[in-house]
């Protein structure tokens, strides 16, 4: 937290220097996993079992209130203060008020060192089936959603939806991210999470399959609040079923490597999405291909098995 509220304020001091920029960004992308959920779910998930769901869905829910929020405060210091002290400003906010937060709130439990020390090794996660599921499940649907997600506006307003109604699907695909969160927690806490994450996963490869075919704004719309209901979904099951199927022993770790598929795969969907509509003038075809894609991730879900119950600390939700 410290590193990173000290080098995003740096920006303010940027020079001219294309090299200074990247450094900066280096940094910010080694140190800044550090600073999302991932570097709160494992606490989390000592404090809480029967409601663990909710509990990591509210982590992940303060991550999409502040994309929601920071954007426009970030323009508008810009536009009254300029960006180099617009930088200095939102660093300084990340030191001044996440750096004391985290210290003083963010602990594990201390008497759940019991559950810290139980569940499979880092090797017997990674050679498990259902690690091997949750991967390949993550992966597509990360290359799917991220792909549609970073051409939902030009793909829109390539098809003569204005700009601003392009953007009001952006924002709604935001905001229903946002309530993804939420009720995805709700439903991991009452059903079984691999059954909660199909129906989800499906409804976001209905809104790709929407989209490839929208032609005017209120499709443009809808593709968007389905697919912001899955990425929802997706942030808050990862955690959650890492947790019930390999237990907290080595969660972080094996949450890091997941979070590294995602992270692959999202860089790939994009960049794909944008070589095919250079050579084809289209976003037709691959979205529908996409869309096939993330209901086969979705389907990977259903051959997950039941959560184990060697080092649950309570009684889970299933079947």
């Amino acid at each position: 937290m410290a590193v990173f509220g000290v080098t995003f304020a740096s920006l303010g001091f940027l020079t001219p220097r294309l090299a200074h920029l990247y450094a900066i960004f280096v940094v910010l992308g080694i140190v800044g996993n550090g600073t999302t959920q991932m570097g709160y779910s494992r606490a989390v998930s000592t404090w809480f079992d029967r409601r663990r769901g909710l509990a990591l869905a509210l982590v992940m829910a303060g991550v999409g209130t502040g994309a929601m929020l920071f954007p426009p405060v970030a323009q508008a210091l810009i536009a009254g203060y300029g960006w180099r002290n617009a930088y200095l400003v939102l660093g300084a906010l990340v030191l001044v008020l996440g750096l004391p937060l985290t210290a003083v709130f963010v602990r594990e439990r201390p008497s759940g060192s019991v559950a810290r020390r139980t569940g499979m090794t880092l090797a017997q996660g990674l050679r498990s089936r259902a690690f091997r599921i949750l991967v390949a499940t993550l992966f597509l649907s990360s290359i799917s959603m991220n792909g549609a997600i970073t051409h939902l506006s030009p793909l829109l307003t390539d098809r003569g939806v204005p700009a601003a109604n392009a953007a009001l699907a952006a924002s709604m695909l935001g905001l229903a991210s946002f309530f993804g969160r939420l009720i995805t927690g709700f439903l991991l806490d009452r059903f079984f999470g691999p059954r909660v994450g199909f129906c989800l996963c499906a409804l976001a490869a209905g809104g790709i399959l929407i989209l490839a075919r929208a032609g005017s704004s209120r499709p443009g719309v809808v593709a968007a609040v389905l697919i912001g209901l899955g990425v929802g979904a997706e942030a808050d099951l990862t955690p959650y079923l890492l947790t019930r199927y390999f237990g907290l022993r080595a969660f972080s770790t094996l949450y890091g490597f997941t979070w590294t598929a995602y992270a692959v795969a999202g860089a790939i969907g994009p960049v794909w999405m944008g070589k095919t509509f250079d050579a084809t003038g289209s976003y037709e075809s691959l979205l529908t291909l996409l869309s096939a894609t993330t209901l086969g991730a979705a389907g990977l879900l259903l051959w997950l098995p039941r959560y184990p119950r060697a080092w649950m600390t309570g009684k889970p939700a299933s079947k």
